[in-house]
């Protein structure tokens, strides 16, 4: 099966920094196959048999050993991924919309409160839609952004810490990096 690993607050501002090239030697080392990265902001990808929470324990261990700081992840199988997309509304697929962000929930991610939390915040310029994985957020309007409830709440909300963000391209990508198995 092929997996995305997705990690947060990595490499920003110098902070937390993460060589890709180191850490994708290291998951071949730890028997994960294929790995892959794109960008230099924590999008992983690599193939493996074991099941998922072994997986997981795999890399917490990992993380807690090799880095001094907190290595936050979330691991998203191809299965997992393409039941995601094949749920996603049609207002998702418009990619002139000025803002479109994916936020994945980490493993302790309380994700009634977040849908409960931000659910409030769609309009008829704010779109969300609440998946397994991740809740999807849309914008048409840049004029509207800076006003948006996604704007001025998010990074105050009680849920931030408890997610990792991709844009809309970057998610596209994910998905194509996972598909190829």
């Amino acid at each position: 099966m092929r997996y995305a690993l997705l990690l947060r607050g990595i490499n920003v501002g110098g902070k937390n920094k993460v060589v890709m090239a180191d850490l994708k030697k290291d998951l071949a080392g730890l028997g994960f196959e294929n790995p892959v990265s794109y960008i230099n902001s924590g999008n992983l990808f690599f193939d493996s048999e074991e099941q998922e929470e072994r997986i997981r324990e795999i890399l917490s261990a990992y993380f807690s050993q090799s880095y001094d700081f907190p290595l936050p992840f979330v691991l998203v199988s191809s299965a997992m991924l393409e039941k995601e997309t094949a749920n996603l509304p049609t207002w998702w697929q418009d990619e002139t919309a000025f803002r479109r962000d994916v936020l994945f929930y980490l493993p302790e991610t309380d994700r009634e409160s977040v849908q409960e939390l931000a659910g409030s915040w769609a309009n008829d310029k704010e779109q969300l839609h609440f998946g397994q994985t991740a809740f999807f957020y849309s914008n048409a309007d840049q004029a509207d952004y800076l006003k948006s409830n996604y704007h001025k709440k998010l990074l105050k909300s009680s849920f931030y810490k408890q997610l990792t963000i991709r844009n809309g391209k970057t998610f596209q990508k994910i998905v194509e990096l996972v598909g190829n198995e």
